[in-house]
């Protein structure tokens, strides 16, 4: 009702509806969701207080809708989601494949490092993949302007090469994996010279770069969403490890895979459980020698078996009348979730929504009760980066009026649940984690206050941390890696005479995510005040429209107007779409299908109409 209110009477409102939910409809009628850009402690409690003592898994963080593919791809080949390599091996990696990442943009301060790393070795190859000819491709030897969603039919193609040609190191395979016998039964029907119409590649082109990734001393696959945004986007990931496996480009200096993460914790959430399917550190709910070691650190509680719902699942639920009520830490799925009309009506549909964040975003109109939460330079913790780097964060200035740290929050709402949590500083959290997560052997609070930042892992405690894993093995049963043959799949839907166009989406360099915080900073804002999209200019004088002119973009989920921009960097066949701007959101057009594995959906893809606004306009 808008109602400003002190601390106890919001947590007694929301302690007091989410335990009538579960007396009435089990525990299972209750989700969280959560942001990549919290700390882990924040991380930690939340996914206790949700599996150890509501009872149910149904917890995600929104590395499902950028990453979670790619997570998959991991798990499989490697048993973990561990990034094998460092952003620092780049400096001794003879070649680069940038693929689904516009890094200039989107990652633009690790960008300046390849820029650097490019200028201080000049016989260091780039190669950039991606369908438009972004800014990174600056400083790209070559790029692959692939058809959109046909990354398998390239990727298999150079796996066809390299398995055709002898170029396999054969002793790294024998020694190291298995299952390669049948994916190189399965690429021999993949030869480049059929691929070519399939990806838009030549066949001499597909064939060029396989041979210089296999004949390298030294390469590094990094990749965006572009390759795990797609309903095929873990059979794109698969691929990409097959590709690094076959050439033994893994576990050493400048060789690896590095999948770029879009927020600052996203490793850290997934390192401390927050995944419906895991406990911290990656470990089964379903294993009963897991749930055990929790019950006896979280004080006795039992912890259900069952596999939770993931953020797109949750929200079908909500829909269908299973999950009545959510907790929103961060995140916020009345923009960034795909078919977004959808989201927004399952949000309206809740019984209760509690909303945690630190601005009134478009998920805090829906909330019953909204809970001011800090920035990041006004707490402390840690966080953990792409490179495995445990870092400490610390407390720059103080948060504004009744805002409070997010561990906080959800402890004292703990407390008012009846638990006996006695946390009174994150180093009490930082050190209950250290007894269930084997990732952080050997860092201790005091160690990350005195040194700031520790590898994981960390052999000793005076090892700065290991920069490269898998060198000695893989953390599967076996120890070896495993390979996984994948499939051409096409796109979920695909462009016909009533959508003849593709719609793509993705971030500016000025905005950020939904443009919480990047549209509330004037210098930003100013520089990138209206939305946008961008067509080349050979289709706006096909449609009749000038640059800055309103096109109307219609696919089967909805329409918006737009103002739109020439670049030659797009094909005359596709639309590009950023998805921050709330007047024009990208994900009321995008579809809501999802890769079968990560349950990630296909924001990358989707079939779309473009006309001129005011005709359109005019005709209704």
């Amino acid at each position: 009702d808008g109602r400003r209110v002190d601390w106890d009477t919001a947590l007694a409102q929301v302690s007091e509806r989410f335990s009538s939910i579960v007396r009435e409809h089990g525990p299972d009628a209750v989700a969280f969701y959560v942001s990549g850009q919290l700390l882990t402690e924040d991380y930690y409690v939340a996914n206790k207080l949700m599996k150890g003592f509501i009872g149910s898994a149904n917890i995600d963080t929104n590395s499902r809708l950028c990453m979670a593919s790619s997570v998959a791809g991991h798990k499989r080949a490697f048993g973990s989601d561990t990034v094998p390599g460092c952003y620092e091996d780049w400096e001794q990696s003879e070649l680069l494949i940038l693929t689904g990442s516009n890094t200039a943009w989107c990652h633009p301060v690790l960008y300046q490092r390849a820029v650097a790393a490019r200028k201080a070795r000049p016989h260091m190859k780039v190669v950039v993949i991606d369908p438009r000819r972004t800014a990174t491709c600056d400083i790209a030897d070559l790029h692959l302007a692939l058809k959109p969603g046909s990354d398998v039919a390239m990727l298999n193609a150079m796996l066809n090469v390299i398995v055709t040609e002898g170029l396999v190191d054969q002793q790294y395979v024998q020694a190291n994996t298995d299952g390669f016998e049948d994916l190189k039964a399965r690429i021999t029907a993949f030869p480049p010279e059929e691929m070519e119409g399939v990806c838009g590649i030549p066949a001499d082109t597909l064939r060029d770069v396989a041979r210089t990734f296999a004949g390298a001393k030294a390469a590094m696959i990094f990749w965006g969403m572009g390759v795990s945004q797609h309903i095929h986007g873990t059979d794109n990931s698969r691929c990409l490890i097959s590709l690094a496996l076959m050439c033994g480009q893994v576990g050493r200096p400048g060789a690896g895979l590095h999948p770029l993460r879009g927020q600052n914790n996203v490793q850290g959430a997934s390192d401390a459980g927050l995944v419906p399917m895991f406990l911290p550190d990656y470990q089964s709910v379903g294993d009963p020698r897991v749930r055990n070691a929790f019950h006896r650190v979280w004080d006795g509680s039992d912890i259900n078996p069952a596999r939770g719902l993931t953020v797109t699942e949750i929200l079908d639920a909500v829909h269908e009348g299973q999950i009545k009520g959510m907790y929103i830490l961060g995140e916020n799925p009345a923009m960034s979730d795909p078919d977004v009309e959808h989201a927004r009506d399952g949000l309206a549909k809740l019984d209760h929504l509690v909303v945690q964040d630190i601005f009134l975003t478009e998920t805090a109109n829906f909330a019953d009760v909204i809970l001011p939460a800090s920035a990041f330079a006004e707490k402390t913790g840690t966080v953990t980066n792409t490179n495995r780097q445990v870092q400490m964060g610390r407390t720059a200035v103080p948060p504004p009026g009744d805002a409070r740290e997010d561990w906080w929050i959800t402890v004292e709402l703990a407390k008012r649940l009846g638990l006996g949590w006695t946390y009174d500083h994150p180093r009490d959290v930082f050190a209950e984690m250290t007894q269930v997560m084997r990732s952080l052997n050997n860092i201790t609070w005091d160690r990350l206050e005195a040194q700031n930042v520790v590898t994981y892992p960390s052999l000793s405690p005076t090892d700065p941390g290991q920069p490269i894993v898998f060198a000695d093995g893989f953390p599967r049963p076996d120890g070896r890696a495993r390979f996984t043959p994948a499939s051409v799949i096409a796109p979920d839907e695909t462009p016909d005479a009533d959508y003849p166009m593709i719609l793509t989406t993705g971030r500016q360099l000025e905005h950020w995510h939904t443009g919480s915080m990047t549209r509330r900073s004037k210098v930003l804002d100013a520089v990138e005040p209206e939305a946008n999209c961008s067509l080349h200019p050979a289709t706006l004088r096909q449609l009749g429209v000038e640059p800055g002119g309103m096109l109307r973009l219609t696919t089967r989920r909805g329409s918006i107007n737009i103002m739109a921009r020439a670049d030659r960097a797009v094909s005359p066949d596709m639309v590009f779409l950023p998805f921050a701007y709330v007047e024009a959101a990208a994900n009321i057009l995008t579809n809501s299908a999802v890769d079968p594995y990560g349950k990630i959906p296909e924001f990358k893809f989707a079939a779309v109409r473009v006309e001129k606004a005011d005709e359109q306009v005019a005709a209704e």
